[in-house]
Order: structure tokens, then C-alpha cells, then sequence
């Protein structure tokens, strides 16, 4: 979580020293993109599960077993699949991506403006990059990429670990585009008069209208930090706001990718109260 991590040192730099918190990305360095938003609606539009005879990985390319084995900080180079995508900066693209045996986050990974309008869902991508590790979340960071020509499309189909909640199964399915059903929505904090409060702009509350939402839910009497990641699903998204309309209490199915930040933190990209 890198927003305000990067946003505190160079506010130090300037000699105001203030604190730093829970944030995913450099605040100074990424901004929303447009399509992002429409990523997503199409991946959850997408009949998921139509395209899953995907191709065998290419020579000289890793299987996901065989990235997962990887050291960290060693090269990495795999085949995989736009899922959805998060942002665009600077020659630089955060996506997300699976295949039929796992998920990979790419993080500002080398692309031009041009042919980051072309990863749409499905496209299939080869990766090279190195594998990182931020607070638990596994990625590819430093990558560049390029279009498969002929390669097949795929859609992950969602899966659902709701029963994996609080097991060391959970994060084997990191970045995968998973399913919750049936949590309740616990106070994520309280207002100026002391009311609890279903959610929280940015993570301590420090936030407005467009930044990245927090809230809480619970299941079998432990309670998980949820996240609608703003660069994702910006405040025009029906489920940032459905998270705004949420209520103490009531009882949600979601939908999201298994993002990790010191613990299970997934960006939620579909939210319905039950």
C-alpha cells in the first residue's frame, strides 16, 4: 500500500514531517485511468468459464508452480491473461492477470499509452519482469511485455473462498478474482458525532469523496478489512457506490481480486446487499 507511504517522504523532503499510513500505491506517481473502470465491468460481464481451454505456456516461459518456486527479486517470465486494469502513469500500467492456474499482479509494468488501450480482458500477454514482495502482496514489478499473436482469450471464472476465510489455504489464491457470500458489514469507524459508520474514506479515515473506501465484514466472529481501490473502480462505479450506501449490519455477497497487505485485503469490485 504505497499512496500515502510515498506521499509522507516527500512531504519529509519539503521538512513537514507528517505521518505515514496504509495505502497501496504512490500517490505522486499514479493517477486514475479512465478504462479501468470498464475493465472490470467487462470482466464481470464476461461469461466466465466460455474460454477456459487456454494454451500450454511457450517455450522458455514458467508454469505458475514454477514462478511461484522463484526467489524473489530473480527474473520472471510467464504467460498470462488481462483481467482488469488498475492504472496508467507515465509509460507505466498496474494489472491484473491470471491464467488457469493462478494470478499475477503486475505492477507499473513498461507500456505506451497505445497499447494500454488494448489490453482488454482476455488479451493473453508474455511477462518478463522480477518477482517482488510488498507486505505479502506477491508481484511482478520492473516488467515489460508483449502481445502473444494468436494467442486464445480468458476470462477467469469467479471463484468462490468464502470457506478459506482465516486459512492458510486463502493465500494460495492470491490475486485470483474470487467471491465472498454471505458476510456482514461491521463499523469501519465513527463519524464527527460518534456514530459507527459502515465505511471510511482511505484507510484511517483521512479521505473524501474519490479516494480508495475501507470497510469492515465479518464472518464466523472474525471481522477483514475490505477495499474498493479507487484507481479500479473509481466514485462513478456502482459498487463504490453501493459501498457508500452500505449499513451496519447488513448482509453482503462480493466479488473482487485477492489483493494482500499484511494480511487478506481484496479489492472489492462488486458489492450486493443480500
Amino acid at each position: 500500500m504505497r499512496k500515502i507511504l510515498v506521499l509522507a517522504a516527500c512531504t519529509l523532503l519539503a521538512v513537514a514531517c507528517i505521518g505515514c499510513g496504509k495505502k497501496e500505491k504512490e500517490e505522486n506517481n499514479v493517477t486514475p485511468e479512465p478504462t479501468a473502470t470498464a475493465a472490470v465491468e467487462n470482466n464481470n460481464d464476461a461469461n466466465n468459464g466460455d474460454k477456459a481451454d487456454v494454451d500450454a505456456e511457450s517455450e522458455g516461459v514458467m508454469t505458475y508452480a514454477e514462478y511461484m518456486a522463484a526467489a524473489m527479486d530473480s527474473e520472471v517470465v510467464i504467460e498470462t491473461y488481462v483481467q482488469a486494469k488498475q492504472s496508467w502513469w507515465e509509460d507505466k500500467a498496474t494489472v491484473y492477470t491470471q491464467d488457469k492456474d493462478g494470478a499475477y499482479f503486475l505492477y507499473n509494468m513498461a507500456c505506451s499509452a497505445e497499447d494500454y488501450e488494448k489490453l482488454v480482458p482476455g488479451t493473453k500477454i508474455k511477462v518478463t519482469g522480477y518477482k517482488g514482495e510488498w507486505s505479502g502482496e506477491i508481484e511482478v514489478m520492473d516488467a515489460t511485455f508483449e502481445f502473444v499473436e494468436g494467442g486464445d482469450t480468458y476470462i477467469a471464472p469467479v471463484k468462490d473462498v468464502t470457506a478459506l476465510l482465516g486459512t492458510d489455504e486463502l493465500i494460495k489464491h492470491q490475486n485470483e478474482f474470487v467471491a465472498f457470500k454471505g458476510m456482514t458489514v461491521e463499523a469501519a469507524g465513527q463519524d464527527a458525532e460518534g456514530n459507527n459508520v459502515a465505511f471510511l474514506y482511505n484507510w484511517d479515515g483521512s479521505g473524501q469523496d474519490g479516494n480508495d473506501l475501507y470497510f469492515n465484514v465479518s464472518l464466523n466472529g472474525a471481522t477483514y478489512s475490505f477495499t474498493v481501490e479507487s484507481y479500479l473502480c473509481d466514485n462513478t462505479t456502482d459498487v463504490y457506490a453501493a459501498v457508500k450506501n452500505l449499513k451496519v449490519g447488513d448482509t453482503v455477497d462480493m466479488e473482487g481480486f485477492l489483493y494482500w497487505y499484511e494480511g487478506v485485503n481484496p479489492h472489492i469490485t462488486s458489492v450486493t446487499v443480500k
